[in-house]
């Protein structure tokens, strides 16, 4: 989609298969059937309705295809975003001069280039995109019905940004941030939901930038590049703080890294990062170039900055919330707390279970707490603030194991009544028997 004030200034192109629109600063924003979103979010949302027998993604994430909080001025997440590109931009503005070659080009008509902005691709992905072209290996736990939502057998609800990587990369898309709303299955507490939004960020060295038939060289001059854009990065959200490097693993990057960094008296991950690897390169098509790559979260990082409390309060419609926010996007340098409009009273209810058995084995169990935890979800939306285990045994007898949660509901805009809490909790006990198999105890 492109922003309305650039609709006087731009021009359209075509590279390969993409068509996309910029603007006279070099900013590209793509603008195809393929990639734009607005216009394709009824269709999006049927696709993920489609019955399969592996299709296990609920409406109330259905509903959220097409939301697109990144992208509504004046929103923090929106705010933080702007944030970013603007620093990425200046650094790339300063630090990279295009390099000149025959081919097509989507850069400016400037010396420098500026990264390419995708924020409306479909959140829709293939497995291949998403697992298989980033290296994560067939068994690993993200691939599980209980982290992952499946839409049938190939294509899935986008987990990480990092799943247009390969995509981009192979149309030949060089400097990109990316960014869009990512869903996984997950606990139910105040930093967790199942849908949050990312940014990605690529940049593929041309050959006259590296060291020609030195791998060590040239990985090390793109790891003080990256280093060097986020070290930077950091200090234009937080300021002049304390940060510190660890290494790290992703399957998709070696060697890895993480950035911490101490803000208001505590050290918090900030983002991770690392030298992509050859496989993934390879995967996209582009053997023998290098590049690096790094991944963060907007939610996170709103939440340090603007020091909101609950997660859930980024999908609320309260004026008292978004007021807040108000002018942001214009003035985004300026950072501002929130303060807290009301704190309604928590209603909390018990509910325990014995675990279903698999094959009438007692001491193998098919259940997950993510299951558990959507179908809270399903029935009571975003009413539960949070969900605790708070006991958990094994009858030595039987084999049977025993879970026991304590659910706090706690509305965001105004006061629970007990009855409402009351029939919600009988509607949730009904479904855990029918959809998880679990005894009530």
């Amino acid at each position: 989609m492109i922003p309305p004030s650039l609709f006087n200034q731009t021009r359209l192109l075509n590279v390969s298969s993409l068509r996309f629109i910029r603007d006279r600063s070099g900013v590209a924003y793509f603008s195809s059937s393929s990639f734009n979103l607005d216009s394709n979010i009824d269709s999006l949302k049927n696709k993920a309705r489609a019955p399969h027998a592996h299709n296990n993604t609920p409406e109330s994430i259905v509903s959220k295809i097409g939301r697109n909080l990144h992208r509504q001025p004046d929103h923090p997440l929106n705010i933080v975003k702007q944030r970013i590109e603007d620093y990425c931009q200046s650094y790339a503005m300063k630090k990279y001069k295009k390099i000149k070659t025959n081919e097509n080009s989507c850069e400016s008509d400037s010396n420098t280039i500026k990264f390419q902005i995708f924020d409306d691709m479909s959140p829709i992905v293939t497995k291949k995109r998403c697992f298989d072209d980033l290296l994560v290996k067939p068994d690993h736990v993200s691939r599980s019905p209980s982290d992952t939502y499946y839409l049938n057998d190939e294509l899935l609800m986008r987990t990480h940004t990092s799943a247009h990587q390969t995509e981009l990369i192979s149309r030949g898309v060089n400097l990109f941030l990316c960014s869009g709303d990512c869903y996984r299955r997950d606990e139910i507490d105040s930093s967790h939901y199942p849908v949050f939004h990312q940014m990605e960020g690529v940049k593929i060295f041309h050959e006259s930038e590296l060291v020609p038939n030195d791998e060590e060289r040239s990985n090390a001059i793109i790891e003080e590049d990256l280093k060097e854009l986020l070290t930077g990065l950091a200090v234009h959200l937080f300021g002049k703080v304390e940060m510190k490097w660890s290494a790290d693993y992703f399957p998709f990057t070696d060697p890895s890294f993480e950035l911490e960094v101490n803000f208001r008296d505590q050290w918090l991950e900030v983002l991770g990062c690392g030298v992509i690897e050859p496989q993934v390169i390879f995967n996209a098509g582009r053997e023998g170039s290098k590049g690096w790559a790094f991944g963060l979260g907007l939610e996170r990082l709103a939440m340090i900055l603007f020091q909101i409390p609950d997660i859930r309060l980024f999908w609320t419609d309260d004026k008292r919330f978004h007021n807040q926010f108000v002018g942001l996007s214009k003035d985004h340098q300026k950072l501002v707390t929130f303060v807290p409009y009301s704190k309604y009273p928590l209603c909390y209810k018990d509910v325990s279970f014995w675990l279903p058995s698999a094959g009438g084995n007692p001491s193998v169990s098919t259940y997950h707490s993510n299951d558990f935890y959507e179908v809270i979800r399903d029935v009571a939306g975003d009413l539960v603030e949070e969900v605790q285990l708070f006991d958990e045994f094994t009858n030595k007898k039987t084999g049977r194991t025993s879970h026991a949660y304590r659910i706090n509901y706690r509305h965001m805009d105004r006061s629970l009544t007990n009855a409402e809490v009351d029939e919600i909790q009988f509607k949730l006990r009904h479904e855990l028997v029918t959809r998880l198999g679990v005894e009530l105890r």
